[in-house]
């Protein structure tokens, strides 16, 4: 199989039309027209190691498929925010899309799991879960809800908290703080039995509410503030590692059902294989991150979770989601993270 270089498929995502940039493997003898042309929807910019190797599973699926497929990527909210991009998965509007894992927890909330507050220590305990048991209680969920799921999830990362007047250092600097979060009930939750003030707002008005002050301070990964640019309109990041996001790669379920055993079998293949490595990808550039995005006056700070996790105990976020998660799925966290919440 050929390798393609991030820094290639940038060159030829770059050089394709911005809405829809459909990928297929040059210089092969393929079908003149596709069976099938799919449509995969994201919200994140071309940069972001998610979509440069979406693009590489893209290349493959063409290839091994021998033209059969072909996939085009909508990046960067092109197609909407990521509640209209959920709508379009569910309905076929699109055929693939990858909510984060609080998104996809407003249609099904064992998502959110995953994204409880300092649940996880490290990565081995997330890929223990998510690739095991716990994954795989909350896959059969999306299969209810009509959308097939691929069995490895893409990273995001630890989330952190960035603002623009002051660092966070302790559960105390939190209190009345205005932040934006996911459209999800766990953000809003953690944050407000935090003592924050949080607002929901969809990824692709982050950086204008930021701008014009609407909310003071938001909460996401490293690789986000650096590739949509927050660190422009924010001055503080206080490395709190308060949950871990991850991206379902997600299918509609009638469209998936729709495609012949060998498609399915490339196609899942590729992108797992993808998923993988973007893992990977996200972790070395993580090591990079703090540094270039302090070049760009950026101030770190490093908290500790102790204060954080002793207000949610108080306020009973865990007793209160344990209950809506059920004792089956919260044994099947506690397995993975031991009985610490």
């Amino acid at each position: 199989m050929t390798t393609f270089t991030r820094r290639t498929v940038l060159k030829q995502m770059a050089a394709l039309p911005v809405a829809g940039m459909v990928l297929g493997a040059p210089h092969l003898a393929l079908a003149a027209t596709p069976e099938f042309s799919l449509k995969y929807a994201n919200n994140l910019p071309l940069s972001h190691p998610l979509n440069i190797r979406a693009a590489e599973a893209a290349q493959r699926v063409a290839k091994e498929s021998n033209g059969r497929v072909e996939i085009a990527i909508f990046p960067n909210n092109q197609l909407g925010g990521d509640t209209d991009m959920l709508g379009q998965v569910r309905s076929g509007g699109v055929d693939m899309f990858t909510p984060g894992t609080m998104v996809i927890a407003t249609i099904a909330p064992i998502s959110a799991i995953t994204a409880v507050g300092f649940a996880f220590s490290d990565y081995s305990q997330i890929w223990g879960a998510v690739d095991g048991k716990l994954g795989d209680h909350i896959r059969d969920a999306f299969t209810k809800i009509g959308l097939h799921t691929f069995s490895k999830m893409w990273d995001n990362g630890f989330r952190q908290i960035t603002t623009s007047s002051k660092p966070i250092t302790n559960a105390t600097d939190l209190s009345g703080l205005t932040i934006r979060v996911p459209v999800s009930a766990m953000g809003v939750s953690l944050f407000k039995s935090l003592g924050a003030s949080p607002t929901s707002l969809q990824f692709s008005e982050v950086y204008s509410a930021l701008q014009t002050r609407i909310v003071e301070a938001q909460e996401n990964p490293l690789a986000i503030m650096q590739t949509a640019k927050l660190y422009e309109v924010q001055k503080y990041c206080s490395k709190t590692n308060h949950s871990w996001d991850g991206y379902h790669f997600t299918f509609n379920g009638d469209t998936w059902s729709s495609l012949p055993d060998d498609l399915q079998t490339i196609i899942e293949r590729a992108f797992n294989e993808a998923g993988i490595q973007q893992r990977a990808d996200l972790e070395k550039i993580n090591k990079g991150i703090e540094g270039d995005l302090s070049a760009k006056g950026v101030v770190f700070n490093a908290p500790s979770a102790d204060s954080f996790q002793e207000k949610l105990q108080k306020a009973k976020f865990y007793d209160e989601w344990k209950g809506k998660f059920g004792d089956e799925a919260w044994a099947l966290l506690e397995a993975s993270v031991g009985k610490k919440l």
